[in-house]
């Protein structure tokens, strides 16, 4: 780590995460901005290694820095910290490019351990919004497994048949063969297959097929 971007309006906020930033990773240099316009500027003055970002700022969302460095410097750490932990911020912040999410009122000593974290290959995430995370790939997983379900109850059993021999890896032609039927009709039972199950591949299929019971 060489030199951190700290974006933040609040002075004591922009001090407190610069000594954070410092006490993570002695001897880094930190360069303070307290609006959008002067954080895109300094982007093309300086190589940046970590960027400590709030969102709620006077000219705008922090999320469109975030953007902007994660396609300039792909190698920098990009860290939102913020008072927000709602879904409608940090969703897209972390479809921006931050590669870490912590909220600024955790104390200093906590969010240096995050920090610090960084160098041992874990993500910065504050602990409710880890669970934040956690509890939405659980329901859309769940989610996803129950419309699989469904979608296996809407095949017929003539597309069942087809499913099973699609997870042995034969030709379209060859599943036409053994079931006596034309590649085409094959074809057709595979397009309908995919789109009740929601799927594209042979290996989602295969999965499908077992999750369904049918191998």
């Amino acid at each position: 780590m060489k030199l951190a971007l700290v974006l933040e309006d609040m002075p004591e906020s922009q001090i407190m995460l610069s000594e954070v930033a410092q006490t993570a990773f002695p001897g880094i240099g930190v360069c303070c901005v307290a609006d959008l316009a002067s954080a895109l500027k300094m982007l093309n003055q300086f190589q940046f290694d970590l960027a400590l970002i709030d969102l709620s700022l006077p000219d705008g969302n922090g999320t469109t820095v975030v953007e902007a460095m994660a396609t300039r410097f792909p190698d920098c750490v990009i860290v939102v910290a913020t008072i927000f932990d709602d879904d409608n911020h940090l969703f897209p912040a972390l479809r921006a490019g931050a590669q870490g999410y912590l909220l600024k009122d955790q104390a200093p000593e906590q969010l240096v351990k995050q920090l610090y974290g960084i160098s041992e290959g874990h993500p910065p995430l504050s602990p409710s919004v880890a669970r934040r995370l956690l509890d939405h790939f659980r329901v859309a997983q769940e989610a996803a497994t129950t419309g699989s379900m469904a979608g296996g109850t809407a095949l017929t059993p003539r597309e069942r048949e087809v499913l099973v021999q699609l997870t042995r890896g034969i030709s379209v032609a060859d599943i036409g063969t053994v079931m006596e039927i034309s590649r085409h009709t094959v074809g057709d039972h595979v397009k309908n297959i995919y789109r009740k199950l929601n799927i594209s591949s042979r290996a989602e299929a295969a999965l499908q097929a077992k999750n369904l019971g049918l191998i």
